[in-house]
């Protein structure tokens, strides 16, 4: 709720499974081939494929480019590769892109042109996961559903136009035609119900495990779990969004998966290949996103970092760094360029606040830098705004609370004492995470192993889920598990 409450201050998109974006531009890249036969080639009298080609540059933007591995690449070709021998159209070309995001994502467009996030490949257990993911993406578009929503969407953009053009903010309209888009991202429930029973026979004919579909589902809920503030509250912006797990989703998957035989009988899950394949990929947030380490955002190559208070989650966006924390306290992080060094509290006074009481600016230092702070209020929401110079840029805290709480204070005030340049070593020393493979050795257990995880305090939770145990799961010697560490 008081996320919702930041965006009347300022705009941020987001992004849910299987949705076309806009106003965004890319320049794809292919390399040549020995073999000249390209996806462009052999789809360029299919009009389908069009539409495709038409979002593509568009999706890659918006989810941080093409993540480029070789390895990793090869593995997510194999398996698209045995799915499409069995799929319905074995004459369907597929497009595979893997995006360059943390965010545990899947989704299709028209013309076979699939996308799976780093994120999805890193929380997977083996490849038949992948693999049910994939399916479903696929049978999206052997059933042609790409096209049936997108005749809904035309209809959206046009009242969309309409919008942009009473409101005197262009940034508004763009948000109006951002949140008629999410309404329509989402497949009906008939059609996510069909991809589900197409997907899991495409994985059994496929030689996949064919209950690997609902074990995903599970995995998925189970993440969503652990990175939400409230583990009861429905938070993701992600493959779930659109593809809600309900118990009954997951049964009927199972149900479908019986027809193979009982589970654990047929079927490969391709664990050892599949773990080869994600050895070293990048987990988490990228370089160009900054890192966030506990309860610290770092960004090296802007050279700068802040603290959130404890007990406050960090979720680190393309277009914002967002935390949220006890009594529905939010908090919003972005910059923007400042080439015209504009007077700091004539900009917090200049129309982009909702609600600003202008008596409240104030010029202020932060550790050596020019900064304002003021206040804001609107509807149920009490607002600590501070923005802050650093050499060519502004960048802006937005805190939110309950009205008449009693945290804004402390909260605007930590963040405001915590920013500060970085060091020179501190830049240097800053690596990304990635996914390790290793071997149990005699004397591991999950605790020792989960020891050795970096980027999270809940060491052991994240090292069960990304490997897919129970609390009552255990290791043996010679066992391969992964691990997150630089």
């Amino acid at each position: 709720m008081a996320l919702r409450a930041l965006v009347a201050l300022s705009s941020f998109s987001l992004l849910s499974a299987c949705q076309s974006i806009i106003e965004q531009t890319y320049e794809p890249a292919v390399s040549p081939s020995s073999n000249p036969q390209i996806v462009e080639e052999v789809q360029k009298n299919d009009p389908r494929a069009q539409l495709g080609a038409r979002e593509h540059p568009r999706i890659v933007a918006s989810y941080g480019g093409e993540y480029k591995d070789a390895k990793t690449e090869r593995l997510v070709a194999r398996i698209t590769g045995a799915l499409t021998a069995v799929s319905e159209n074995p004459q369907q070309s597929y497009r595979i892109t893997i995006l360059n995001s943390p965010a545990i994502n899947a989704f299709a467009l028209p013309g076979g042109y699939l996308y799976v996030t780093r994120g999805l490949l890193a929380l997977a257990d083996d490849a038949s996961e992948v693999a049910a993911v994939l399916s479903h993406e696929m049978a999206h578009v052997t059933a042609n559903h790409g096209i049936q929503r997108q005749q809904r969407e035309e209809a959206e953009v046009i009242a969309s136009r309409v919008v942009s053009e009473v409101l005197s903010s262009n940034l508004a309209g763009k948000q109006a035609l951002a949140r008629g888009k999410l309404r329509l991202a989402a497949f009906s429930r008939n059609q996510e119900l069909q991809a589900d029973v197409i997907g899991v026979r495409m994985l059994g004919e496929a030689g996949y495990d064919p209950y690997a579909a609902a074990r995903f589902l599970d995995s998925m809920a189970a993440y969503s779990r652990f990175t939400a503030v409230d583990p009861e509250a429905d938070q993701s912006l992600d493959f779930l969004s659109s593809h809600p797990n309900t118990p009954q989703r997951v049964e009927l998957a199972r149900r479908h998966a019986r027809a193979f035989g009982p589970e654990g009988t047929s079927g490969d899950r391709g664990r050892d290949y599949y773990l080869a394949g994600i050895d070293g990929l990048l987990y988490g947030d990228s370089p160009q996103e900054g890192y966030v380490r506990g309860q610290t955002f770092l960004h090296g190559q802007l050279g700068i970092r802040f603290d959130v208070p404890q007990g406050f989650q960090i979720d680190n966006k393309a277009e914002a760094v967002l935390a949220t924390g006890p009594g529905e306290v939010a908090i919003r992080f972005d910059g923007i360029s400042d080439n015209a060094r504009r007077n700091l509290t004539d900009y917090i006074a200049s129309g982009w606040v909702t609600g600003l009481q202008p008596d409240t600016i104030r010029p202020v230092s932060v550790n050596g830098l020019e900064a304002a702070t003021a206040r804001a209020s609107a509807d149920r929401w009490d607002f600590d705004v501070t923005v802050i110079r650093l050499g060519d840029r502004i960048y802006r805290f937005l805190t939110a609370v309950p009205k008449g709480s009693t945290a804004l204070d402390a909260t605007a005030s930590q963040l405001r004492s915590s920013f500060r340049r970085m060091s020179s070593a501190e830049v240097q020393s800053l690596k990304p995470l990635r996914i390790r493979v290793v071997t149990v050795r005699p004397g591991d257990t999950s605790a020792t192993l989960a020891a050795r995880m970096m980027g999270t305090d809940r060491k052991l939770d994240l090292f069960r889920l990304i490997n897919a145990m129970q609390v009552t799961s255990t290791v043996r010697p010679g066992d391969k598990v992964k691990i997150i560490s630089e």
